[in-house]
């Protein structure tokens, strides 16, 4: 199975090519309705692209946050830690961008029925017990995360596929698998500073 989210273009693209009204129905010699539905045609195209670039929004938001955050936990931030007036200076600033950061508000909105609700309850419930499990057996929550991620994708990078929890993706929108997929990456990426914060431990 693969999950990939598809760009759009952008809004000026979009802005540039949309239909206009022509109400001179002598220069057209095809029928009313024929003309209007070509032109709801080209409307329906760009309000899927318009969903894109919402979604795209919405992912690279996400990014800035979660890169904010790397941030101030690496280890350069530690260095400042016996320097209060230059951490409070960069806290300072980086409260300042985040705050900036969450003033973007973008809601895609998905529809789903009763089947895909509970498809996407049931995957979330699984992927959050695979958070819940992070602190008691970090190594196992890694694997579930890998098999989970494979499920996602069309080639297994490592590990094995979750069979079950692809069979329940299937029942989400393509939406939601887009979603889940981004929130899995987000997942690995975490346990991929995890491993690196304990070599560094080990070679202290």
């Amino acid at each position: 199975m693969d999950v990939d989210p598809t760009p759009g273009l952008p809004t000026s693209v979009v802005l540039q090519t949309l239909p206009k009204i022509d109400e001179d129905h002598v220069l057209s010699s095809k029928p009313p309705k024929e003309r209007i539905l070509e032109m709801l045609d080209l409307l329906e195209s760009h309000v899927e692209k318009l969903r894109k670039n919402a979604s795209q929004i919405e992912e690279d938001k996400d990014a800035l946050l979660c890169t904010l955050d790397s941030v101030l936990n690496a280890d350069l931030m530690y260095s400042l830690e016996h320097n209060t007036d230059d951490r409070d200076d960069v806290t300072r600033y980086a409260d300042r961008v985040m705050n900036r950061c969450l003033t973007v508000e973008v809601k895609v909105h998905t529809h789903r029925d009763k089947l895909q609700e509970e498809a996407l309850f049931q995957v979330n419930r699984l992927i959050d017990g695979l958070v819940m499990g992070l602190k008691s057996d970090p190594e196992l929550a890694r694997s579930k995360c890998e098999s989970y991620m494979n499920a996602c994708s069309a080639s297994v990078v490592q590990g094995v596929t979750d069979k079950n929890f692809e069979s329940t993706l299937l029942g989400c929108t393509v939406d939601d698998q887009k979603k889940v997929k981004r929130r899995l990456q987000g997942l690995l990426n975490y346990f991929e500073k995890l491993e690196v914060v304990s070599l560094e431990e080990m070679n202290c």
